[in-house]
């Protein structure tokens, strides 16, 4: 098993949508959950190598999407965006390359427990 088939595996095995984007907004990655939740519940096809606003055109999403990856490109660790109707908390996490340099983000889910 090579590193990539790997990687892809563990992703797979997260119960939560992982969708990679990198710094210009384009889709880069979809685990099998992520595939699920917009092909499946959603109704999206073809999403890899597609703009991220394409799926949030709202422009008050487009806005905080923006505003949030300035601040992880400005060296945010992390920045937690709300809490989704799935009572699901939504994270923005980046992705930096061995320099630190930002390649890309991704959203990260997990159930809320506060009520």
């Amino acid at each position: 098993m090579d590193r990539e088939e790997m990687l892809s595996f563990i992703l797979d095995s997260y119960p939560y949508p992982i969708v990679f984007v990198d710094c210009e907004h384009i889709i880069r990655y979809l685990n099998k959950r992520a595939e699920y939740h917009y092909y499946q519940e959603r109704g999206y096809r073809d999403l890899i190598g597609k703009s991220l606003f394409d799926c949030h055109q709202n422009p008050k999403s487009v806005e905080m999407i923006k505003s949030t990856v300035e601040k992880l490109r400005n060296h945010a660790n992390e920045v937690f965006l709300h809490v989704n109707y799935r009572n699901e908390r939504v994270n923005i996490v980046p992705v930096r390359d061995e320099k630190g340099d930002m390649i890309g983000y991704f959203e990260r889910f997990e159930m809320n427990m506060q009520k």
